[in-house]
């Protein structure tokens, strides 16, 4: 099998992983609602298969990227079945999603967070599929080429991956605590077994083993322009993320809805909704503060 089948067969295994069907329902009737071409999951749910909490979603649109700065977020909740789910679902269209998993994009965290763990839960056809599971196997070679050059001349796949989230954290506005990578890797340990060799084999990156240490055989010319590329990213990480959290106080669907199941779930608090405080969360927020200050208090 070619390296480049090896890691697409790889991914495409990966992205065949089971989920509840309540989640593919929930799915499936937010993908046929937008009009998507797709739609991933991802995040802690996935791994653990429980449905409390906010389930994560990507919702992959057809035709060209409708917004300037990406992706658009919502919050969603919907009962399916016997359950009440809920959701965060961002949307982007496929063909940026795809240029952004290749690197040619600006941004960090779309390769970033789709080297990680995500399963390919509808779809609308399968020529959908295949450009879906081409995107997350180019994710994995962005984030591979960049954890060659980022990491030790020689070392362990997870010293690699260890080095590239742990810059990738760093260049985005994040509230992760230290050491977050190293949790990442533990619990996500399966799905990182063996992927970064497949990584470079796919681009061509050469590289030596010896037990479990790699070395890749980048030159000094290839790794410069891997890090060149990193740098121009990684300067506006920090930037790109503000300006998503300046639009999302404007563009995000149900962020009162949200927020206020976020409040009763820390607090045990339930803050009541009125159809002003829903449309105008930002408004809303010091009234529904003062409220939580009071209740508490009493």
């Amino acid at each position: 099998m070619a390296t480049g089948a090896a890691l697409t067969g790889r991914i495409e295994a990966a992205l065949d992983a089971p989920v509840e069907p309540v989640v593919a329902q929930f799915a499936a009737q937010l993908a046929q609602e937008a009009g998507a071409a797709a739609v991933l999951f991802y995040g802690s749910n996935l791994r653990t298969g429980e449905l409390d909490g906010v389930l994560d979603f990507y919702l992959l649109m057809p035709g060209p990227q409708q917004d300037r700065i990406w992706p658009r977020v919502s919050y969603h909740e919907r009962e399916c079945g016997s359950h009440d789910l809920r959701a965060k679902v961002a949307k982007m269209s496929l063909s940026t999603f795809a240029q952004a998993a290749a690197g040619t994009r600006r941004d960090t965290t779309i390769w970033a967070r789709f080297v990680q763990p995500s399963a390919l839960v509808w779809q609308a056809d399968e020529a959908i599929r295949r450009d879906v599971v081409a995107a997350v196997a180019a994710a994995a070679c962005t984030a591979g080429r960049l954890a060659a050059a980022l990491g030790p001349a020689s070392g362990t796949a997870e010293e690699y991956w260890r080095a590239l989230f742990r810059a990738t954290y760093k260049a985005e506005l994040r509230v992760e605590k230290p050491g977050r990578e190293g949790s990442i890797l533990s619990v996500n340990r399966d799905h990182f077994a063996g992927l970064l060799p497949l990584a470079l084999s796919a681009q061509d990156i050469a590289y030596d083993r010896d037990g479990t240490s790699l070395t890749p055989r980048l030159d000094p010319a290839q790794r410069k322009k891997i890090l060149r590329w990193w740098s121009a990213r990684r300067r506006l990480g920090k930037p790109l993320n503000l300006l998503r959290l300046v639009k999302a106080t404007t563009t995000f669907e149900g962020a009162a809805r949200y927020g206020a199941w976020k409040l009763e779930r820390h607090t045990g608090i339930s803050v009541e909704l009125t159809p002003w405080r829903e449309k105008h969360p930002l408004l809303a927020a010091p009234s529904v503060l003062f409220s939580l200050w009071r209740k508490r208090r009493a």
